[in-house]
């Protein structure tokens, strides 16, 4: 088991950081070459500056009980059809029971933004997002180790 985080756009970083840390598991931070993450203990993999590279690596090098950190849908729904768990830096945890419908929500907001409509803005980041993105990777940890 370990821990890959899309890490290009990652709050929470250092959260998941100390799961990891606390429980001894390896951590794998992926951006590309245009960020600098530094870490006292995740590795730090940089690819290519191009369109989806950290997705299409991450998705590439992930195994069957690895948890995956993105907010990336697509990475999502590719992860957990290898056997591999998903969460979102918000603390949401993507499974089969749910994966479907964000990705149609997905595909309806791209319909409306191109058709000129505008969709639901994002919401700051608050102190619920950090503790459920830490309650939720122990969680996933622990429902892993168990298996």
């Amino acid at each position: 088991m370990r821990i890959l985080v899309d890490a290009d756009a990652c709050p929470g970083k250092k959260l998941i950081e100390k799961a990891a840390r606390e429980n001894d598991i390896e951590l794998i931070f992926y951006c590309d070459i245009s960020h600098i993450i530094e870490s006292s203990y995740a590795s730090v993999n940089y690819v290519d500056q191009c369109f989806q590279s950290v997705d299409i690596v991450l998705t590439n090098k992930c195994k069957k009980n690895d948890l995956i950190v993105t907010q990336d849908y697509g990475v999502a729904a590719m992860v957990l059809g290898k056997g591999a768990y998903a969460i979102n830096p918000r603390g949401y945890i993507y499974d089969d029971q749910n994966i479907d419908r964000l990705l149609f929500e997905r595909h309806i907001s791209a319909k409306i933004r191109r058709s000129g409509g505008k969709t639901k803005t994002i919401r700051k980041r608050a102190v619920d997002d950090d503790n459920r993105l830490y309650n939720n990777i122990l969680k996933l940890i622990y429902k892993i180790k168990c298996q």
